[in-house]
């Protein structure tokens, strides 16, 4: 899968995308991943991007000219963009990106993009939850992360990825390792009663208790 990243800093993924999950999916050639700088695409001696929007108000908004160029190029990708306009992004979300061929990021900064960047250059503008970052890029790692994980081969047991938070539309249960005891606080009796039947069964019964507690707006 190739998955290209549109930002004004590409310093910001050197460290994140050489370790772990995302490192190996690069090391097997699950992955290729390409960070554009968009300096490279912008104006006059001074590579500039962004300007005062129109109709006044504060903040300056990321200009159409770089961003058409730089995107133009990548018209047979899958170009997203984060902004906190875009839908919640979910898990099933990443899942369909998962199966592409090529994905393309589109990092905004400062109050945005122009909006004709969104309606000609952007197949879906996406938001990692219900808050306002400096930009796109914190966005943009978690869903590098989310979707390497995905891909063939990348984890080491692939059963991990078909039993956790949000498959079945409920939240995963609560895990314990060894000890079994520690400072008085003690692993749930069944998890250790060698009965896989009652296991299933308490296992079920807790991601309802979670999910219910904490999400239920998933249970709806």
């Amino acid at each position: 899968m190739k998955l290209t990243v549109l930002t004004i800093f590409p310093d910001f993924f050197e460290s994140p995308l050489g370790i772990s999950i995302v490192k190996r999916a690069q090391e097997i050639g699950a992955l290729d991943i390409e960070i554009r700088d968009l300096r490279e695409y912008g104006l006059g001696i001074h590579r500039q991007l962004d300007d005062a929007p129109f109709g006044g108000g504060a903040g300056m908004v990321m200009m159409i000219g770089p961003l058409h160029e730089a995107l133009s190029t990548l018209a047979d990708s899958h170009r997203v963009l984060m902004t906190p306009a875009g839908t919640p992004l979910l898990q099933e979300t990443l899942d369909r990106w998962a199966t592409l061929d090529h994905l393309t990021l589109v990092c905004g900064r400062y109050e945005g993009v122009d909006e004709r960047v969104a309606d000609h250059h952007i197949d879906e503008s996406v938001s990692l939850a219900d808050v306002v970052l400096a930009g796109g890029e914190v966005a943009a790692l978690a869903i590098i992360e989310g979707v390497a994980r995905l891909l063939p081969d990348v984890l080491g047991n692939p059963v991990s990825a078909e039993h956790e938070s949000f498959r079945d539309g409920l939240l995963e249960e609560p895990q314990y390792t060894r000890p079994a005891e520690f400072n008085g606080w003690n692993v749930p009796e069944v998890l250790l009663s060698g009965d896989h039947g009652r296991i299933a069964e308490w296992r079920q019964e807790q991601r309802l208790k979670r999910t219910r507690e904490r999400r239920p707006d998933l249970l709806d």
